[in-house]
């Protein structure tokens, strides 16, 4: 079972970059895009905005995975959404995931939005059938084709 522990970025640093870099690699095969310091900035903001949303997953003392979670506005209502969804390789495919998207949803529910949207990179096959397996559906493509944008409702 994991442990959920809100981002502490200073005395995480070098992991949160390493899960973040490791993101952009799998979702589009390079990390050129990747700033470390505009993302650790982003990140120190969001954390103060949303301290439960922005959580590492530990198994036993070790970080395994990273969930990035906020609300936001789309097309005039709130909505969930999901910057981050996290597993080391080794801990893929064991059913962890599962447990990433348990807490998103405990997290969506108790900020009162039933609805959440998260981008993919079109090429992210693993990640598309996790999502479609949790009853996300493609609902546009953004960004020239870049990424999908999919949502989910919050059970």
């Amino acid at each position: 079972m994991l442990r959920f522990e809100t981002l502490d970025v200073e005395k995480y640093k070098k992991q949160l970059l390493a899960f973040r870099q490791d993101s952009f690699v799998i979702s589009f095969g390079t990390d050129r895009d990747f700033h470390p310091s505009e993302y650790l900035a982003w990140l120190q903001k969001k954390v103060s905005h949303f301290p439960n949303g922005f959580v590492l997953a530990f198994d036993q003392d070790q970080p395994v995975g990273q969930l990035e979670l906020s609300i936001r506005k789309y097309e005039g209502k709130r909505i969930g959404y999901v910057h981050l969804f996290y597993l080391i390789a080794e801990k893929r495919g064991y059913g962890l995931g599962h447990e990433l998207q348990q807490y998103a949803m405990r997290f969506f529910k108790k900020n009162g939005v039933f609805e959440y949207h998260l981008r993919v990179s079109p090429t992210n096959s693993r990640a598309k059938a996790f999502y479609k397996k949790n009853g996300m559906k493609l609902l546009k493509n953004e960004c020239d084709g870049k990424v999908w944008r999919m949502r989910g409702t919050v059970e």
